[in-house]
């Protein structure tokens, strides 16, 4: 496992507006002065966080997913970030994970905020995504699924680094700030938490608190209230020496997930 570079967008996103939110999303990045490995947008970064998926809804080979592919291969490093796909008849906030060669993976969201009837929008994904960068095993997941423990559980040392994508709401910024440091220290791997900042097209503030955790809760990267292009390392060893120290993975119970 190198030492890895990770750049987070922590922005503002113009309400149902494509275009605009990847033209600024672009001027923003342009001031990334030092080579990165992973750049990270927030949940449904060139839409916020809506309901209205018909209008919005693309294909998997559409304008967004072409803009990160650009983007990646512009940077040549991998570009993630959530954003609505229409697939099958069906809808799905959907994280792409875009290489710089132009290949992707991609996570549908398991958990649905019914508070907000995404789960009435969107249908929940059931596989979890490992993807490998630099040595490094990262398990993407976006926003509501910080509260499900069970479903982040790094079984068998699966990750290093657990992501999360969001839009989360200013009012419910302490159990953010709370169950990352915990999502951190249970599973022994990083964490890094991008949020957006603003009130969204519905009145809701999101004041951001963007975050990276090492495995030891210790605090890497914090922002918040301001939009922030911010370039940081995540280290190999310190993976390694939290789980010599207290190599308590082992010892985690054995369960399964049903569908």
């Amino acid at each position: 496992m190198d030492n890895l570079k990770i750049t987070i967008y922590q922005g503002y996103l113009f309400w149902e507006n494509i275009d605009k939110n990847l033209q600024n999303i672009s001027l923003r990045l342009s001031g990334i002065r030092e080579k990165t490995n992973l750049i990270i947008l927030p949940e449904m970064f060139n839409t916020g966080f809506t309901m209205n998926a018909e209008a919005l809804g693309e294909t998997m080979d559409g304008k967004t997913m072409q803009w990160m592919q650009k983007t990646a291969q512009k940077f040549d490093c991998v570009v993630t970030g959530s954003i609505i796909i229409k697939e099958g008849g069906k809808y799905y906030n959907r994280l792409l994970w875009v290489r710089p060669d132009g290949t992707h993976e991609h996570y549908d969201k398991r958990h649905l905020f019914a508070l907000g009837k995404e789960n009435q929008t969107y249908t929940a994904g059931t596989k979890k995504l490992i993807v490998e960068l630099n040595g490094w095993k990262i398990c993407p997941m976006i926003c509501y699924d910080l509260r499900f423990p069970v479903w982040l559980r790094n079984v068998d040392e699966d990750y290093d680094l657990l992501m999360i994508v969001a839009n989360w709401p200013e009012k419910r910024a302490l159990h953010w700030r709370t169950l990352i440091p915990a999502r951190a220290v249970e599973n022994q791997s990083y964490v890094i938490g991008v949020n957006r900042v603003g009130h969204d097209g519905n009145e809701v503030y999101h004041s951001g608190d963007s975050t990276c955790i090492d495995p030891n809760g210790n605090v890497v990267y914090y922002k918040r209230d301001e939009e922030d292009v911010y370039t940081f390392s995540v280290i190999g060893d310190e993976v390694k020496k939290a789980r010599r120290a207290l190599p308590f993975l082992k010892d985690a119970d054995v369960f399964t997930i049903e569908n």
